[in-house]
């Protein structure tokens, strides 16, 4: 089983759409939370450790990410998306780059 963690800005467009996408996958759990101090969710160390896979959306969310989290990311395999904010949530757009992106980390 994989545990995978969504992480953006604000949990509020893209890493939610992705925790919804990717758990109606097979051997898949997900999660998702934001590194702004306003996100729906702030991410904490206690998903870091849950997660066996980190996806980040953009660069600036992983360095933020070891800024703040650094200790909590020991040995954690954190793959970078590269998808803007330019999307709502669960857009078509946004779900179809996500699959085609992060779909085949996931089989």
């Amino acid at each position: 089983m994989k545990r995978v963690l969504f992480i953006c800005s604000r949990n509020k467009l893209r890493s939610p759409t992705a925790e919804q996408v990717f758990a109606r996958w097979p051997d898949v759990e997900t999660d998702s939370a934001g590194l702004a101090d306003d996100a729906v969710v702030p991410l904490s160390g206690d998903q870091l450790e849950w997660a066996t896979l980190i996806v980040v959306m953009e660069e600036a969310h992983r360095r933020k990410l070891n800024r703040q989290f650094g200790r909590h990311l020991k040995g954690e395999k954190i793959v970078c998306l590269g998808i803007p904010d330019n999307y709502t949530f669960m857009q078509p757009e946004l779900i179809t780059l996500l699959e085609s992106r992060a779909g085949g980390l996931l089989k």
